[in-house]
């Protein structure tokens, strides 16, 4: 059951990054260009999933437990490292070189579009390298 409720979830996010044009790598590049073709429209979409997320947070953390899974997976630390600095940095050079984060390019991936074919194989790359890193310098942590 769980697999087909992420999979619907998915198809919706999906969805909505097709209908709302940030499929689109040129759309993304031209909001970060911000003295040239600027579009605000990006903006604006983030400004509405940060609505959307903040009623559903608020709405599903009314309940005991998750309808789907076992509890609620939530962040429990809150001081500020070197990976919180680091790793939003090298997504938003990437987002900005690529024109693409990981859900837009896996939508347009299955557009056809062509600058996933490299974008892609990288941001698995990336993400495998991440992973070895983190478990590299991984402290063990004490409660």
């Amino acid at each position: 059951m769980s697999f087909l409720v992420n999979l619907a979830l998915g198809l919706l996010f999906g969805a909505g990054l097709v209908v709302s044009g940030m499929s689109d790598p040129a759309k993304v590049l031209n909001f970060l260009d911000l003295f040239g073709t600027w579009d605000p429209s990006l903006a604006f979409v983030m400004g509405g999933a940060v609505m959307v997320a903040f009623v559903g947070y608020r709405l599903v953390l009314t309940r005991a437990e998750p309808i789907v899974g076992d509890r609620f997976h939530l962040p429990t630390r809150s001081d500020i490292d070197a990976r919180i600095v680091a790793g939003p940095a090298i997504f938003g050079i990437g987002w900005g070189l690529g024109g693409f984060c990981p859900g837009p390019a896996l939508t347009a991936l299955g557009l056809g579009a062509t600058g996933t074919l490299a974008f892609i194989p990288a941001m698995i790359l990336g993400m495998w390298a991440a992973r070895l890193v983190a478990e590299g310098t991984a402290a063990p942590r004490t409660a």
